[in-house]
């Protein structure tokens, strides 16, 4: 339960924290507004992205996240047909299709895509899906990987049918299961180190998984005359599993320092693609898995996409150290935490 908690409000305070200091490029600009190093929640720039926004308030991106975050808590298991009309009927009323316009401020490429197919066109939810390489729907499903987090066929089967409705790249929606899969990992009481992809990929092998793998354990190569495994299920390979082994490999081994950790950003690219967001927060969270803090302000102290990263560190953390690994001061100054954090422990009960 702790774990549990951990996870759902470690993404909610990464979120939160980025709102004020989002979406800087430029690093001197950055220190120029917020200082040699931003340690809690800020106020946006009133010219900036979330201008008009206060410290501690939540994106579009945590409001949907909330959004679906009742949604289990209230029913006890996740109902696609729930979630969506809470988008349909709390949402997409309040937007009009551009970026810079609707709650939280900022609205992703792709919500705007899925407005556009739902709102403008008429399509169903199963149409609704669009291209973005974003990690909007990472982001939302660890509700359900917090959720179903001892059931990982069940969180692999929840996570990519959630990210199917609004992103529609099987590439993504390979690696936005595989975090939620490796997050739930996290919250059964494993640690982020090279040990969990091993996990990971015993459980392609026992079809637990929806992954398909030529190889056998160890990564070994199949013999001659092997016949084809049977696919498990609709990804093409278990790789998006196997980039945490490699990242925390890279976060102990004592030749490769990223200093200060901050840099990380650097390292695997600042901008919003999940492609570059998933392994700096693999990263920080191998790295600072006992140190909920340190993760998170190094995640938004490396400017770019900032919210993401700091958002998908925090789960990752918060689900490694625990409700009671949070400093209680990012549970104090998040908006409505009380709530929230109420929220958080009914899932964790349910779970």
């Amino acid at each position: 339960m702790d774990r549990v908690s951990g996870a759902i409000m470690g993404a909610l305070i990464g979120d939160a924290l980025g709102l004020g200091c989002h979406w800087y490029y430029d690093l001197a600009e950055l220190r120029k507004d917020y200082g040699p190093w931003i340690d809690g929640y800020t106020t946006p720039r009133p010219d900036r992205y979330h201008g008009g926004m206060n410290a501690g308030q939540l994106s579009q991106t945590g409001l949907i996240f909330v959004m679906l975050l009742r949604s289990v808590a209230e029913h006890g298991e996740y109902r696609e047909e729930d979630f969506t009309r809470r988008l349909d009927e709390e949402l997409f009323p309040l937007l009009n299709g551009t970026p810079e316009y609707g709650p939280g401020g900022y609205t992703s490429q792709s919500i705007r895509e899925a407005y556009r197919r739902r709102v403008e066109q008429g399509k169903t939810w199963g149409e609704a899906g669009g291209h973005a390489d974003t990690t909007e729907a990472a982001e939302r499903a660890i509700v359900l990987a917090a959720h179903y987090a001892n059931q990982p066929r069940k969180v692999a089967e929840t996570v990519s049918a959630n990210c199917l409705l609004t992103q529609g790249d099987e590439a993504i929606v390979a690696m936005t299961t595989a975090y939620n899969v490796i997050l739930s990992r996290l919250i059964a009481g494993e640690k982020l180190t090279p040990v969990v992809s091993d996990t990971l990929m015993q459980l392609v092998q026992s079809g637990e998984l929806p992954f398909h793998s030529v190889t056998k354990s160890n990564l070994a190569p199949p013999r001659p005359g092997d016949p084809d495994p049977p696919r498990a299920g609709r990804f093409s390979s278990p790789d998006a599993l196997l980039t945490p082994h490699y990242v925390a490999l890279a976060a102990i081994d004592p030749d490769i320092r990223i200093e200060p950790a901050w840099k990380v950003s650097i390292v695997y690219g600042m901008p919003c693609a999940i492609y570059h967001q998933l392994p700096a927060a693999y990263y920080l969270a191998a790295r600072f898995a006992d140190d909920f803090e340190s993760a998170v302000l190094h995640a938004v102290n490396g400017g770019g996409q900032n919210m993401s990263r700091a958002m998908l560190t925090g789960a990752l953390v918060g689900a490694q150290v625990g409700l009671e690994g949070i400093p209680q001061r990012f549970l104090d100054g998040l908006e409505n935490g009380e709530e929230l954090l109420a929220l958080a422990r009914k899932i964790g009960t349910q779970s």
